[in-house]
């Protein structure tokens, strides 16, 4: 049986046993709403007395100023003075209970009336010292249902971590507040794993005021095991009825998990074919097999996002991405996207199956493009056919690709090889894994991706040819700032004379790689003075990122301080970086994201303003 409410009793030592499954009580005034400011009386009816509360720990004056029993009192104008001494004597009372509210069984507390001149409101003064505070001496957790019998490992497992999960250990200080923090945690880890179903069927908080110690008790009853039945799906009438089922990944005969549940709902919402999903699994209901809910409201069939940017590297852009979730005749989405700007136009056409139940999906690809970076003007067009699959921290991807690259050279007598004029067709492996807390403007965590691929070039000499590429990147948060660090080094591996593809080779340099130079600036000088693409990449920087604040409250502003190195080469024996520091800041502008950079060049003795705006309606 759970009982409720609390009782004091008195003897030679104090005792305080408060039992009840809702959390400890110690005092009817607590139950009042904690963020009520104190009651005012109108200016044309001043108060019947005045209280002033007077106490060296803040949290107990703040507690008794705002939550005492005698404030109600104030608006009454007709209390006289013999009514006054009873309330103050019951206010000793009410306050007592307030302050072991805050683990003080044993304060210090005197309630007076000051004497004040005749025809002045009257002041009552409430003293106040805590006296030490109660400190927990033991904590016993058991268990009921399924899960103290339950021998399978997860369920050991989840015993474990609700005991080490505890957030009211002993020696720490007791309060009503930690107790019932820790009370709702160790429930929400019962109830987040196997047993929704999940209660708590008995706390004790036994404190002995007089040696300042407190026991605690608690028992959770984890009603019965819960396996995952059937979907009952509601929602679906554009699309194929297998997308739900597929990209949920929760199988029949499963165990609950509501951390698994939460990703198949993000799953459902990033896929593009839904706008909202929920999944609810009834607690109250049928255990083996539980019913699965979900319910969905689909994304339009077309969908239009137009966009405007501007970047020091290719000035003014516009971009307009079209959306066809369903193509008639075979049911394969399409993406198409036109960029205009002056330096890197493009437009890309991507279609992808529905995923199939390993959530693998085919799919193809076809961009045409045209890069003017001021040396070399390259028209490149590529195909791609293969697999992908996108998991929430993990996308991988396999495909085959024809890259045709036509460069022409600013400078004149500038060989093919030198410029990466040339055609090929290769077999690739990307994987990339984010690990951060929060998407889009992550505060910590890390990524890490890796492309390996390999080929045969087409035109001239007929080589084959194997690229790699390794990239990372890892925010370490700080006090009050957080370092960003990222790292990406790239090699082309084929014979000399080989006509690998610029789409293939490397350049950097400019807005988002490294900062002091101009977009691709970076690369291997060739004869006449021409800047090219080379077979080997080494770049990364070192940013200090820290948000601007004003008057305590962060601000959408943010400074940062960095250094970028790049390396572009086609022999390891001959690297020497290009280096690049300056500082910024950041702005999460209504419009979209905001950075302006000022970089020096080191190896180029001059500044650069770097800016980068992007904006989607």
């Amino acid at each position: 049986m759970v009982k409720r409410g609390w009782r004091l009793r008195l003897g030679r030592v104090v005792r305080a046993v408060v039992v009840g499954a809702t959390g400890l009580v110690l005092g009817a005034a607590w139950a009042q709403a904690p963020d009520q400011p104190a009651t005012t009386t109108p200016a044309e009816a001043p108060p019947s007395f005045q209280l002033e509360v007077r106490s060296s720990d803040r949290d107990v004056r703040e507690l008794l100023q705002r939550h005492l029993e005698l404030q109600r009192y104030r608006e009454v104008s007709d209390l006289d003075d013999a009514e006054l001494q009873r309330l103050l004597r019951l206010a000793e009372r009410d306050a007592r209970r307030l302050m072991a509210t805050l683990g003080y069984f044993t304060p210090s507390l005197e309630i007076q009336r000051e004497a004040s001149p005749a025809g002045t409101t009257p002041r009552v003064v409430v003293t106040a010292e805590p006296g030490p505070q109660a400190t927990v001496e033991g904590v016993d957790i058991a268990f009921e249902g399924d899960i103290r019998d339950a021998t399978a490992p997860d369920a050991a497992a989840q015993r474990g971590r609700i005991r080490e999960r505890w957030r009211l250990p002993a020696g720490r200080p007791f309060t009503q507040e930690g107790w019932d923090a820790a009370k709702t945690q160790a429930l929400r880890d019962l109830v987040a794993h196997r047993y929704p179903a999940g209660k708590v069927s008995y706390s004790i908080a036994d404190v002995d005021a007089a040696t300042q110690r407190a026991r605690l008790g608690l028992r959770l009853d984890s009603g019965p095991l819960f396996r995952l039945g059937a979907m009952q799906v509601n929602g679906v009438e554009r699309y194929e009825p297998v997308l739900v089922p597929r990209l949920a990944q929760l199988p029949a005969g499963s165990v609950y998990d509501q951390d698994q549940i939460q990703r198949a709902q993000l799953r459902l919402v990033g896929s593009g074919y839904f706008d909202s999903a929920f999944i609810y699994v009834d607690p109250a209901g049928t255990a083996d097999p539980a019913p699965v809910q979900v319910n969905v409201r689909e994304a339009r069939l077309h969908k239009v996002v137009l966009g405007l940017g501007f970047s020091t590297d290719s000035g003014p852009r516009a971009t307009v991405d079209y959306t066809q979730n369903r193509l008639p005749g075979i049911g394969w989405r399409s993406i198409t996207r036109l960029q205009l700007e002056r330096k890197n136009p493009f437009i890309e056409t991507e279609l992808n199956a529905i995923p199939g139940e390993d959530l693998w999906r085919w799919g193809t690809s076809l961009r045409v493009e045209r890069l003017d970076d001021g040396q070399l003007i390259t028209h490149g067009q590529r195909l791609r056919v293969g697999r992908t699959r996108a998991d929430e921290h993990i996308d991988r991807n396999i495909y085959l690709q024809y890259d045709r690259a036509t460069v022409q050279a600013y400078a004149p007598n500038a060989s093919p090889e030198d410029t990466g004029d040339g055609t090929s067709l290769s077999a690739n492996y990307i994987w990339n894994g984010r690990y951060f807390d929060a998407t889009p403007s992550p505060t910590s965590g890390y990524s890490i991706g890796a492309e390996i691929g390999g080929g045969v070039t087409l035109v001239g000499s007929k080589a084959v040819f194997q690229r790699t590429v390794l990239r990372t990147l890892q925010i370490v948060p700080l006090d009050e700032s957080r370092i960003q660090w990222r790292a990406e080094g790239g090699a082309v591996l084929a014979a000399s004379r080989a006509r690998v593809p610029a789409t293939q080779l490397f350049r950097t340099g400019g807005d988002v790689t490294v900062r002091g130079y101009g977009l691709r600036e970076i690369g291997v000088e060739r004869a006449g003075g021409v800047v090219g693409p080379g077979r080997y990449l080494f770049d990364g920087s070192v940013e200090w990122q820290k948000p601007i604040r004003r008057n305590g409250v962060v601000t959408p502003l943010e400074g940062a301080t960095f250094i970028d190195a790049g390396v572009v080469t086609d022999s390891l024996a001959h690297m020497r970086a290009s280096y690049g520091v300056g500082a910024g800041v950041r702005y999460r502008s209504p419009l979209g994201p905001l950075q302006v950079d000022l970089a020096y060049g080191v190896q180029v003795h001059r500044f650069r303003l770097h800016v980068n705006l992007v904006s989607t309606f």
